[in-house]
């Protein structure tokens, strides 16, 4: 079995005077559940089913990051440049499959075409003073309402040593199918994280990325595969973007038991992440294991060589 856990940790300086507080969820009729540290909201889980007359905006579920403020959101949600990326989220281009008749379909649940991801239900949503958990089942399905893959997505919320968030995200996919393959593209498949539309539109050139054996880039450049052959099977990559005139951080660790090779991309806009191959098999459910962290703490090659040490460790 192999199993998808991503941890985020989300350095936020107002955060220290909310130590104290306990976490708490806050459900909307909208269709979201927000998470709060005392009065101080942190992220945001987005859920609405998809609706074919509203289908760009509700084909798939995500998670929404608040800013240091817990006032605007730093992720991205639909619209914007590629309106199919939304801040935290899992996907591929490519997903053999069947659909109702039995018949093999390519479904796409990056952009959503012949397919889309659909939250099913909380499993459950729990918090106390120490940590928060929320629990989601999402089916795969394919266009004529077919299930193919069946997603437990779990992210569990706690306080840092140094009074951030940490954030852990895990996943496991099932299946009832004979066999189910995902492919794609590191632009278009795996896990990734997008930042606020805002960088797109305002801020693109003061983006940069730190990466193992090189350090910080200049501001604008990006590597990417296949055209940088290195850019696979890292063991993290960091992004630095600026939202509401606000510098970010954002460490991406990828565990060293998820399926590898693992491809990499990343652009200035503030897209980044890695992509796997997979098949997934009523007996071998697909388990992945990765580690974000956010904030508006600096990075640099050695605190994230550090990051990633402590998570291949525990």
């Amino acid at each position: 079995m192999r199993l998808l856990y991503i941890t985020l940790f989300f350095s936020i300086p107002s955060l220290t005077h909310a130590s104290k507080d306990s976490f708490n969820w806050s459900e909307s009729k909208a269709s979201y559940v927000d998470l709060s540290l005392g009065e101080h909201k942190l992220a945001r889980y987005v859920y609405e089913r998809m609706d074919p007359k509203d289908r760009e905006r509700t084909y798939k579920p995500f998670y929404h990051l608040y800013d240091k403020n817990g006032e605007d959101f730093v992720t991205k949600g639909p619209g914007g440049k590629y309106t199919h990326h939304r801040g935290i989220y899992f996907g591929f281009s490519k997903c053999a499959a069947l659909d109702a008749q039995k018949n093999p379909v390519n479904v796409d649940t990056w952009h959503c075409k012949r397919g889309y991801q659909n939250h099913e239900k909380i499993l459950h949503m729990k918090a106390d003073n120490h940590q928060a958990s929320l629990k989601s089942e999402i089916s795969w399905r394919v266009d004529d309402g077919t299930t193919f893959l069946t997603e437990h997505r779990e992210l569990t919320f706690r306080i840092s040593k140094n009074k951030g968030i940490q954030i852990d995200f895990h996943s496991v996919l099932h299946t009832t199918q004979p066999e189910i393959k995902l492919d794609g593209d590191p632009q278009h498949a795996g896990f990734q994280f997008r930042a606020s539309n805002e960088v797109a539109t305002k801020n693109s050139k003061k983006t940069f990325y730190i990466r193992p054996n090189e350090g910080k880039d200049q501001m604008g450049k990006t590597k990417n595969w296949p055209q940088n052959k290195d850019m696979t099977n890292l063991n993290w990559k960091a992004q630095s973007v600026i939202v509401g005139g606000e510098r970010y951080f954002t460490l991406y660790l990828d565990h060293p038991d998820n399926p590898k090779p693992s491809f990499y991309s990343e652009r200035d806009y503030g897209r980044f992440g890695s992509y796997f191959r997979a098949k997934v098999t009523p007996s071998d459910p697909l388990n992945i294991r990765y580690r974000l962290i956010f904030g508006t703490q600096e990075l640099n090659l050695q605190n994230c060589e550090e990051f990633s040490s402590q998570f291949v460790s525990e």
